[in-house]
């Protein structure tokens, strides 16, 4: 093992150079902390196997990095000496001719030079002044110290001793480096790995099995984990990549408490009675690499209220010392702190049963008591300590017990956290749950009470619930057939507010100009390397030919007796020409400026540079030409299919990792699908509720995991009127599902029992009549409003996991709903509380409300019988949404709908070019809302009677051709005025002869000539 020791002098030199200056600063400032010391002497006798540090090891490992036994140190604030054996000093040596002078002196046989190394070292401590700083809890033992002491004990009357482990607990050990942090960090893991990984299984299949098991065994248990490999090869997740669990090690317990006889201290013991089904306390710590962590739970089986109510208490008390840990806050605040909370609560009683020191500091030392948090403490916390917060409540009163053993319990909660300047703490060891919902654990069977929730009102006014919005029939013909003109009038004057008040939000957000050049973000000319050094080139290259190099994605060229590499990224393609006996083979290259199309320009950072557009070579190998031209065009191909598949999973995150729930069985729906389907197979299986997200397992047990942090919106959609009942999660950023990603995820069940005899052959044979039918129509209702009732249970317990979350459960108004065409299909579009969705038919459709700046209305004119609505989202860069081919019937419904909801609106006469508008908004929104904004959409609207008669739009779709309209609006509408054609063209002949007048003149000329006058008045109805 000696010579496996290898110090870091660089850290050696840091760490003392932080002692000593500190040391010198502390002089300049009245000596507050050092107490005048002119020496320090920290001695190390015999190893001693320990669970925890003393100050002696402490420095060892701080500045060495190993324990050095029987080794004395002097420091001064000038210079350090070291007396020790001499294979100790030889790993010393290297550390000399640093910034601060060190004097190694080796001890040998000779026991006169040993005396006399012992006096040189007493000399400079008395030549350093009278004051010298020890370590007052000298835990030295062992020949070496013995004969030190028994030195120094001839000079120690002249000397004034001064107690300096408090000085070096500031000034050294306290604050943590990068490295020391990172090593905690480590430590904390593996801590909370073991105690949620193991112990909450463990414990758990105890309590639920009733084995008899002690406290002492499930420690034992525990211990045995330390050197179990695979353990921790499965936490790999959670700790980093270089880990070793060779280097852990237990500082504090493991211990298991229960059965009302508790101790919350640090050297408590696991006793010999068994687990008990109560409350349960687990604690332990582990150090790695010498630093150290430690995380305490109380786990509580079956509580009552009085129990859950006072562990809750904790919980706040815990979060409010930590909260309270910044950088510049004196210690005992974070006492006064606590007490203040508890005093404050309605259970001020609890006072009394609050420890007196609620944690300390903890690195190398597992408990620095000069960091310790009571009411006396005045120390100052600093960036980059690392304190244990270890708060509790002792022998409390259980009014309501369960057993004899539950008359009393205890509550303590234990973190490990790292100080930091203007900020929250960092919790080491967060990843062990302590809130109610992990700690808790039910194994009585007693069904939970649903409580009724109660329903906000809301104002009928406002929302997408307004009364006047739902018709009272559905039948089109029984609709009043003209406009209410009041409403009209009312939705007016409302959208001309909304519209002053979207050029005053615009013209405020956009105050000067902060747009794209022409209307595009500037291209960067992307660069590509394909080689690094030349010795990586393929050897072919050699022989000056034409080299295609697939791992480094590069074609190799000969070009004036030099080998040249092109990245296939700067190929833009090439070919092969046969001419007599040649083969000529032409490569062209992507370049700025050849104006091949809008998204083939490249720029270039230097405007004046050549560029090569193409290169030929010519062969009389006719067969290697054509493979080079097949191998260029391939690897061109594959490098296009990566870039695209770069871009489309640009916006996929990959979720944190599920947290599963442990204490009871997850609640579930079962027999469900879920789409977009793994795998593409439709395969039934169960939605799991977990702690922080939902979990998806087919029968195959593939799974899909929907995290609670990454929904954006739930919705329920009953089967009322649909084939199936459907429960959707609106995702805020893609996931992987299979090899696709998706932003929609959703579990559905089929409303119809296809297993269900629809014809009733059978029944048929004894009994006849509409009987039968007239109950399988009410079977049918029963069954549906069943499978909604399941399904909007399971919704809201979603919702009620997922509370802090801050989105709920949307349901679609089916009152409100219409028809259109959002991407190739006509479906049945249905606004919620806060959506515009279609979740019937994938592709799914969901438009967050509040992300909308303004809707238009396109092909609104008489005479059509659909038109289109297009939806302008706050964020000019996103492309709009249209929603094509809704009725006519609607543009009332809609249009009060979304007055409704305070969304501006305009409508016009013909489709608008959408992807010109945008680019120009983009390109200068302050000069667009400058120019007026939405006004000129609104001017269109105003001008819609004058332009009744101009070329107008005429999509018209009937049902056989929805199933070809596969070109129809994927981002924007395709419906322009060059695409209008069959009715368009009808309505500009007739606009384009002479009026009526005229005609009926020409017409009774015409019929007096014939003798077909009688006629006259049939042949214009027909033509009408």
């Amino acid at each position: 093992m000696a010579d496996e020791v290898k110090i870091d002098s660089q850290t050696f030199q840091t760490r003392l150079s932080t002692l000593t200056q500190a040391w010198k600063t502390d002089r300049r400032s009245n000596d507050a902390l050092f107490g005048g010391v002119g020496s320090i002497v920290v001695l190390m006798g015999k190893n001693e196997e320990a669970a925890s540090y003393h100050k002696n090891n402490a420095m060892h490992y701080w500045l060495l990095g190993y324990e050095f036994p029987a080794t004395l140190m002097v420091f001064t604030a000038d210079a350090l000496w070291v007396v020790t054996t001499t294979k100790k000093a030889k790993h010393l040596e290297p550390l000399k001719g640093g910034k601060i002078p060190i004097e190694v002196l080796s001890r040998s046989k000779d026991s006169e030079q040993n005396a006399k190394q012992f006096e040189k070292c007493l000399e400079v401590i008395k030549s350093s002044g009278k004051k010298v700083g020890i370590l007052a809890k000298d835990t030295a033992t062992g020949p070496f110290a013995e004969e030190w002491k028994k030195a120094y004990g001839g000079v120690a009357k002249e000397m004034e001793e001064v107690d300096i482990s408090p000085a070096l607990s500031i000034a050294a050990l306290a604050v943590k480096d990068e490295t020391e942090l990172r090593n905690m960090r480590d430590s904390a893991r593996a801590s909370t790995g073991i105690m949620t990984e193991f112990f909450v299984e463990e414990m758990s299949e105890v309590l639920d099995e009733e084995k008899k098991v002690t406290h002492k065994q499930l420690s034992d248990n525990i211990d045995q984990k330390l050197d179990d490999p695979k353990f921790f090869q499965n936490l790999k997740s959670k700790l980093a990549a270089d880990f070793d669990s060779q280097q852990l090690d237990w500082i504090y317990g493991p211990v298991v408490q229960s059965g009302g006889s508790y101790d919350l201290k640090l050297t408590a013991q696991s006793d010999e009675n068994n687990l008990h089904a109560g409350t349960i306390i687990a604690g332990l710590g582990l150090r790695y690499k010498s630093y150290s962590s430690m995380v305490a739970r109380t786990y509580l089986v079956d509580p009552n209220d009085a129990q859950e109510s006072n562990y809750k208490l904790l919980l706040s008390v815990h979060e409010a010392i930590i909260k309270g840990a910044r950088e510049g806050v004196v210690i005992k605040d974070l006492y006064n702190k606590a007490i203040s909370v508890i005093k404050s609560s309605k259970k001020s009683e609890l006072e009394k049963h609050f420890v007196k020191t609620v944690g300390g500091g903890i690195g190398l030392e597992t408990k620095d008591i000069v960091l310790a948090i009571n009411a006396k403490n005045t120390r100052v916390l600093k960036d980059g300590m690392t304190l244990y917060i270890s708060t509790g409540f002792t022998d409390i009163e259980n009014r309501q017990p369960q057993d004899k053993k539950g008359k009393m319990y205890s509550l303590l909660v234990t973190d490990t956290i790292r100080i930091r300047r203007d900020q929250d703490p960092a919790v080491f060891t967060n990843g062990a749950a302590s809130d109610t919902g992990s700690v808790c654990f039910f194994f009585k069977d007693e069904e939970e009470e649903a409580q009724p929730k109660k329903q906000s009102k809301k104002d009928p006014k406002v929302g997408a619930v307004a009364a006047s919005n739902i018709t009272k029939t559905k039948l089109r013909a029984e609709r009043p057939g003209q406009v209410d003109e009041g409403a009209e009038a009312r939705r007016r004057e409302h959208q001309k507010e909304l519209a002053q008040r979207k050029q005053q939000e615009g013209l405020a957000t956009y105050s000067e100009a902060v747009g794209d050049e022409n209307g595009v973000a500037q291209k960067k000319f992307k660069k590509f390397e394909s080689y690094k050094r030349d010795n990586q080139f393929p050897s072919k290259v050699k022989d000056l030919a034409v080299v295609v190099d697939e791992k480094a994605s590069t074609i190799v060229l000969p070009i004036m007796g030099r080998p040249v590499p092109f990245h296939i990224q700067t190929v833009k393609n090439a070919s092969k020409t046969d001419e007599g006996e040649f083969a000529f083979l032409r490569i062209n290259f992507l370049s700025p400026g050849q104006g091949v199309g809008r998204k083939d320009d490249q720029p270039f950072e230097d405007p004046t540079a050549h560029f090569v557009r193409s290169l030929t070579f010519r062969s009389r190998d006719v067969e290697r030409m054509e493979s080079i031209a097949e191998q260029i065009t391939n690897l061109r191909k594959n490098a296009v299919r990566r870039e695209q598949e770069k871009k489309e999973l640009e916006d996929v995150v990959e979720q944190d990792k599920l947290t599963e729930v442990r204490n009871r069985k997850p609640q579930r729906l079962e027999n469900v699908f879920v789409r977009p389907a793994m795998d593409g197979k439709r395969i039934t299986g169960e939605v799991e509720i977990h702690q922080n997200g939902l979990r998806y397992i087919d029968h195959r047990g593939s799974k899909i995991d929907v995290l609670f942090s990454n929904v954006k919106h739930l919705f329920f959609q009953p089967c009322t009127h649909e084939l199936i009942v459907v429960i959707h999660v609106h995702l805020k950023n893609p996931i992987m599902i299979g090899k696709k990603k998706a932003k929609d995820v959703q579990f559905y069940r089929e409303a119809t029992d296809m297993q269900f005899d629809e014809t009733g052959n059978r029944k048929r044979k004894h009994r006849y009549g509409d009987e039968e039918e007239f109950e399988q129509e009410q079977e049918e209702r029963r069954r549906r409003a069943q499978l909604d009732k399941v399904f909007k249970r399971f919704a809201e317990e979603v919702q009620q996991a997922a509370r802090d979350e801050g989105w709920g459960v949307d349901i679609p108004f089916r009152e409100l709903g219409f028809n259109g065409v959002p991407n190739r299909s006509n479906v049945f579009m249905q606004p919620t509380a806060d959506c515009l969705v279609q979740l019937t038919e994938p592709p799914f459709t969901v438009l967050t409300l509040d992300e909308i700046e303004v809707a238009h209305l396109e092909r609104v004119q008489f005479g059509l019988n659909h038109f289109d609505m297009v939806f302008v989202f706050k964020d000019f860069h996103r492309p709009p949404v249209h929603i094509n081919t809704i009725p006519m019937e609607s543009v009332e419904p809609v249009k009060e709908w979304l007055d409704s909801i305070n969304i501006a609106y305009s409508e016009g006469p013909v489709n608008l070019n959408w992807s010109t508008i945008m680019k120009t908004i983009t390109a200068d929104p302050h000069q667009f809302f400058a120019d007026g904004g939405w006004s000129f959409l609104a001017a269109e609207s105003d001008d819609d009677d004058a332009d009744e008669e101009d070329e107008e739009s005429a999509f018209e779709m009937s049902g056989s051709d929805l199933a070809a309209s596969d070109e129809s609006s994927d981002d924007e509408s395709d419906f322009d005025d060059d695409a209008s054609a069959d009715e368009g063209s009808a309505a500009s002949d007739e606009s384009a002869g002479e009026d009526w007048d005229e005609l009926e003149k020409k017409a009774k000329k015409k019929d007096r000539e014939t003798g077909l006058e009688e006629e006259d008045s049939g042949g214009r109805k027909r033509k009408r």
